[in-house]
């Protein structure tokens, strides 16, 4: 493990980094002392250690009106993680007033490879009060892609009562749960998928790193729920035969 990085990303910068270690390790020590064991100037020591001392995890002792400094326990560093989980969370509603403001407008974003896709999945669910999923298009290609994914996306799914109407091409041989499916020959089978749901529209080209376009505007999904029933009642029942 990189203690370094791990305490520069809990705020230390590279030289506060090496004085708190080198305290840790020798105990309580002079600038001086700190000087040689860091190479830091002695002069720049003292900076930094008033620094740690701001941010409490340096104390010091003075002695014949000298100072020996200490590192205090890094569990100390664990109350700092509170501190500011406690300040953040104090701001994370006027944060997320202002994240739903500019959500509410007419957006595209794009995303790429698996956990940019997990989470357009998982935005599905979130507050869909149609209760709907519909999928053109459906490709084997997503269970080759996120094999044990989607036995959890679905559990997850049905809990929630979010049904599903897909249609796919007449290779697909999964059974689904709260879905209906129907299907078309196989000559119009393609790697490309689009989701409807809430106001947006998820095309979702599946590959080896998948890619996801997600428009989010009513006008534009609801002109895609059109084209699906149009496309529904042309296809033919999973359960029928040609």
């Amino acid at each position: 493990m990189d203690v370094n990085n791990a305490l520069k990303e809990l705020g230390l910068t590279e030289h506060e980094t090496k004085v708190y270690l080198a305290l840790l390790k020798n105990g309580s020590s002079l600038a001086g002392t700190i000087s040689r064991m860091t190479g830091i100037h002695r002069r720049n020591v003292y900076d930094i250690t008033e620094r740690l001392i701001k941010k409490g995890v340096v104390g010091y002792i003075a002695k014949n009106n000298r100072r020996y400094f200490e590192a205090v326990n890094p569990e100390k560093f664990l109350d700092i993680l509170k501190e500011k989980e406690n300040n953040f969370l104090e701001n994370l509603s006027y944060l997320k007033d202002i994240y739903s403001g500019v959500k509410e407008k007419q957006e595209t974003n794009f995303y790429k490879g698996i956990e940019g896709l997990k989470s357009v999945f998982q935005d599905q669910l979130e507050d869909n009060r149609r209760k709907e999923i519909l999928i053109l298009g459906a490709s084997e290609s997503a269970f080759e892609i996120l094999p044990f994914y989607f036995k959890w996306y679905d559990k997850d799914r049905v809990e929630r009562k979010i049904k599903t109407r897909i249609i796919a091409s007449e290779k697909l041989k999964k059974k689904i749960p709260l879905s209906e499916i129907r299907l078309l020959p196989q000559k119009y089978a393609n790697p490309l998928a689009i989701n409807i749901y809430k106001d947006k529209v998820a095309i979702i080209l599946w590959k080896k790193e998948p890619f996801v376009i997600v428009i989010k505007q009513m006008e534009v999904a609801e002109s895609y729920r059109k084209y699906f029933e149009l496309m529904w009642r042309g296809a033919r029942s999973a359960g029928s035969k040609t």
